[in-house]
C-alpha cells in the first residue's frame, strides 16, 4: 500500500524490465498479463554518468508528488493506492485544472461559465476543495447536446458543469500518474504526450517494416454509451484503493443526463464531453481489448501481427489470414463478456499489403480494397522512384466535402464582415487543416481543399452585392495575401518514428 504523504527515497531510473503479471480482485477477469516489457537504454556514448538527484536536497529538486505516484507505480504493478484524494482537492492541482479548460466552452445545466466562475476564482477553488474533502461535493447532471457527424446522423455529446469539468479534471491528473505506466504502447487515444499523428506513424511504419497481409478495421458499436459500470468499476479499483476516489467516479457515472428537462440514469455509458470520459475509456479497453490482444498475440498468433488502437477505433494486421479470422472471432466472443459489440458496418477483413494487388488480380478481384483510420483513406501504392510497396494515405473524401460544407455556411454568416475579418478566420481553417493533413502524398487533396476554399470565399464575395464582381485577379491577391499555401509539413513516419523510438 502506499500513502501520498509518505516519503520516497532518491529516485531512481533503472533500465525498464518485464511487467509482471498482476493478480485481479475478480474472479471472472482472469489472465491479463501486463504492459510488454521494454529493453532498458544506456547512456549515449560519450556522455559522461550523471547522479539521478544532486547531493543537497532543496524544493526545486525534490520529485513532486505525482512524479513519487508516478515512480512507485512504475515500480510496483500490483501497488493499490490508498490516499489520492489530497492531491485532487490540491488548490494548486485545482487551479490548473480550472486555466486548462476551454475559455469559450458551452455551459452546462449549471449555466456558469469559464469567465464568469474566474471573477471570484480563489474563493470558488477553496469552497470546492472544502467539499471535495468533506465529501459534500455532488456531480450535477450532464446536459445533452449533439454534434453533426460527416456521415449525416448526429453525435450525442455530453456537456458537464464547470466544476464537474475542474474536478474530473484534476482527477485525471492524478490518476494518469498510475494509469501512464500501466497502458501499453498501441494504445495512442486521449493519452499525454500522444496524437492521431503518433498512432498513423506507428500503423505506417507497421504496414511497411512487418509482414502484414491482411488487414482489420474494427470498431465498437456505441462504445460509450456502452460501458458497463460495474466491470468499470471492478478495473479502476484494480490499483485505485481510495475508496473516495472511486466514489468520486460513481458519483458522474450516477450523475444522469440532462435532456429537454428530462433527467435520465442508466447502468452503462459515460458522457463524452468531459476529461474523465477518454480516460475512463482507454481503462475499460485497456483491460477488455489491450491486455487481451497482448496474450492472445504470444499464445495464438502464427505470423506477424500488429496492433495500433485510438480511444474505440482500432487496426489490427496479420500476416496470416487465418490468424485474422480466429483473432475477429474470439474477439467478438470477447467483447460480449463485457457489454461491447463490433460494429457490423464499421468492422472489415480485408487484403492490404505488399502482395495484395497480385493476388487480387490473378484472382480477377480488382484493386486491393482500402481503409480509413482518423481521417485518412489508406491506400496500397507504389513509390515512384522503385516500384516498391508503400502505403498512400489521402484525405477521406467524407470530410473533405463535410469541412467544405462548414466553410461554405460560415462564409454566408459571414457576408458581410469585412474582408480583413474574413481572412484571418480563413486563414486559421486552412491552416489548421493543412497541419492535420499535410502528410506526404496527400499534396493532391491539400491543393483541392485550398483551391475550393478559395472559390467559396469568392462566390461569398460577388453576393455582397449586385456590382460585387471580383475579378480572379484581385482574388488571386486575396489568397496569396490570406491562404497558407498548401504543402506537406509532416515527415515521413519512418523517419519521425526512427527518431522518436
Amino acid at each position: 500500500m502506499m500513502n501520498g504523504h509518505g516519503k520516497s527515497d532518491r529516485p531512481e531510473v533503472p533500465a525498464k524490465s518485464p511487467n509482471k503479471a498482476g493478480s485481479w480482485a475478480s474472479q471472472d477477469v482472469q489472465g491479463f498479463p501486463a504492459a510488454e516489457g521494454m529493453e532498458g537504454r544506456g547512456l549515449a556514448k560519450g556522455n559522461p554518468s550523471r547522479q539521478n538527484a544532486p547531493r543537497t536536497p532543496s524544493r526545486n529538486s525534490a520529485p513532486s508528488a505525482l512524479e513519487r505516484i508516478r515512480q512507485a507505480a512504475r515500480r510496483d504493478k500490483k501497488m493499490r493506492f490508498t490516499a489520492l484524494l489530497h492531491h485532487v482537492y490540491n488548490l494548486d492541482t485545482l487551479r490548473e485544472a480550472y486555466f486548462a479548460l476551454k475559455r469559450d466552452a458551452a455551459p452546462g445545466v449549471d449555466g456558469q461559465t469559464w469567465r464568469a466562475y474566474g471573477e471570484t476564482l480563489e474563493d470558488s477553488l477553496r469552497d470546492l476543495s472544502d467539499r471535495l474533502q468533506r465529501g459534500a461535493y455532488r456531480a450535477k447532471p450532464v446536459r445533452r447536446a449533439y454534434i453533426p457527424k460527416t456521415d449525416g446522423r448526429e453525435r450525442p455529446l455530453g456537456v458537464p458543469a464547470l466544476e464537474d469539468k475542474i474536478v474530473q479534471r484534476a482527477t485525471v491528473a492524478v490518476l494518469n500518474a498510475i494509469y501512464e505506466t500501466e497502458f501499453l504502447g498501441f494504445s495512442y487515444g486521449f493519452r499525454p504526450g500522444r496524437s492521431p499523428h503518433h498512432a498513423l506513424d506507428a500503423l505506417y511504419t507497421g504496414l511497411l517494416t512487418r509482414k502484414v497481409n491482411w488487414v482489420l478495421d474494427a470498431g465498437i458499436r456505441g462504445f460509450f454509451e456502452a460501458i458497463d459500470h460495474g466491470w468499470l468499476v471492478k478495473f479502476i479499483e484494480h490499483r485505485i484503493a481510495d475508496r473516495r476516489v472511486v466514489r468520486l467516479i460513481q458519483k458522474w457515472l450516477n450523475a444522469g443526463v440532462l435532456e429537454d428537462g428530462t433527467r435520465t440514469r442508466s447502468e452503462t455509458g459515460t458522457p463524452q464531453g468531459g476529461s474523465a470520459s477518454p480516460f475512463l475509456a482507454n481503462v475499460y479497453l485497456h483491460y477488455v481489448f489491450d491486455l487481451w490482444v497482448q496474450q492472445w498475440r504470444r499464445k495464438y498468433a502464427r505470423g506477424d501481427m500488429i496492433v495500433v488502437r485510438f480511444a474505440d477505433d482500432f487496426i489490427v494486421g496479420f500476416q496470416q489470414q487465418s490468424d485474422a479470422e480466429r483473432f475477429r472471432a474470439d474477439l467478438a466472443e470477447r467483447f460480449r463478456k463485457f457489454k461491447l459489440e463490433l460494429h457490423p458496418d464499421k468492422t472489415r477483413l480485408l487484403e492490404f499489403g505488399p502482395f495484395a494487388a497480385e493476388n487480387r488480380r490473378r484472382g480477377g478481384r480488382g484493386k486491393p480494397e482500402t481503409f480509413n483510420f482518423l481521417g485518412f483513406t489508406h491506400i496500397c501504392g507504389k513509390k515512384r522512384s522503385n516500384g516498391m510497396f508503400t502505403v498512400l494515405r489521402q484525405t477521406m473524401r467524407t470530410r473533405l466535402q463535410a469541412k467544405l460544407s462548414e466553410v461554405k455556411t460560415e462564409l454566408r454568416r459571414r457576408l458581410h464582415d469585412p474582408i480583413p475579418a474574413v481572412g484571418q478566420w480563413l486563414r486559421s481553417v486552412v491552416g489548421g487543416h493543412l497541419r492535420y493533413y499535410g502528410v506526404p502524398m496527400n499534396s493532391q487533396a491539400l491543393y483541392v481543399f485550398r483551391y475550393r476554399v478559395a472559390w467559396l470565399w469568392q462566390r461569398t464575395l460577388v453576393r455582397r452585392s449586385q456590382t460585387g464582381w471580383v475579378s480572379w485577379e484581385r482574388m488571386r491577391r486575396l489568397i496569396d495575401h490570406w491562404l497558407p499555401p498548401a504543402h506537406v509539413c509532416h515527415p515521413y513516419p519512418l523517419r519521425r518514428m526512427g527518431v522518436i523510438t
